[in-house]
């Protein structure tokens, strides 16, 4: 019985390691209300994205249908707001805390 109970805790110990993997993922800088279709008239894409993050909404990475939702400096991530960005950083289901952004094919 105790053997059996270490195996269930070291197979879940692992099972959640896997859980996070470090990416760099290629996609458009948005907001996680607006997604890619960005909802306020008269405004780019830029603007309409720091608007958004200022009332509340997350920054976001939209990747063909796929949106993540963008954790780490802000600062650093509204450079990229309305903008193609590479984002790497550690993707944990759809939330991507973000170690560093920068210009497609700058690397």
């Amino acid at each position: 019985m105790k053997l059996n109970l270490v195996m269930a805790a070291a197979t879940l110990a692992f099972a959640s390691v896997g859980a996070y993997a470090q990416s760099s993922i290629t996609g458009m800088v948005t907001d996680s209300m607006c997604g890619a279709k960005h909802m306020m008239k008269g405004k780019t894409p830029a603007e309409c994205t720091r608007e958004c993050v200022k009332n509340g909404s997350d920054y976001a990475l939209v990747v063909g249908k796929k949106i993540y939702t963008l954790k780490g400096n802000k600062d650093q991530i509204d450079k990229f707001a309305g903008q193609k960005a590479m984002v790497m950083g550690t993707v944990s289901g759809t939330t991507i805390q973000v170690e560093s952004i920068m210009a497609p094919g700058s690397m």
